[in-house]
């Protein structure tokens, strides 16, 4: 019986070991750096995308373990990131091995090629919202919605007036 249990808990192991490094990656990204980065945005921090090619993966492995010692150092990157991003400190992270970071970079490659805008024939890369619609007066149902609801403004406008002219009739009749 001990021995079905050490041999499965060797494959439960073998599985988790055997992550893919992108999986690995996304999932270090979500908890660890989603929070501030964004792969295509900037957020509190910047975009990631294309990291790899702005810097060399030791540089980005050494600006995770520890931002504040490569921008004491003086790093002109780094201290330009610092500064650009008011002076905002990434946490450190020394506890993620070069490997855990390596996937991180891989994830975010994966993700920022899978998600480049494609260039439409006027060379425009700027994302286009295909599923709505300009408001015009050919929307029908925008223009039912749009006269009802003025027309109940309408109609209550008037009703409070004829109500306030009732109430002052009254009060000149009891006077």
């Amino acid at each position: 019986m001990k021995n079905k249990l050490f041999v499965l808990a060797l494959f439960a192991i073998s599985l988790v070991k055997a992550a893919p490094p992108v999986e690995e990656g996304k999932t270090i990204f979500t908890t660890r750096c989603a929070g501030c980065h964004n792969i295509n945005k900037m957020v509190v921090g910047p975009a990631l995308a294309g990291v790899d090619q702005r810097h060399s993966i030791d540089w980005i492995v050494n600006f995770v373990h520890s931002s504040q010692t490569v921008i004491k150092k003086g790093d002109p990157a780094a201290v330009d990131l610092f500064n650009k991003f008011n002076h905002i400190q990434m946490p450190d992270h020394p506890d993620l091995t070069a490997s855990n970071i390596k996937n991180v970079v891989e994830y975010i490659k994966t993700e920022a090629s899978s998600v480049a805008p494609a260039k439409t024939a006027t060379g425009d890369s700027s994302p286009k919202i295909t599923h709505a619609k300009p408001l015009s007066f050919m929307n029908y149902g925008y223009m039912l919605i749009y006269f009802s609801l003025a027309a109940m403004l309408v109609a209550t406008l008037l009703f409070a007036y004829q109500v306030k002219q009732y109430q002052r009739k009254v009060e000149a009749s009891k006077k």
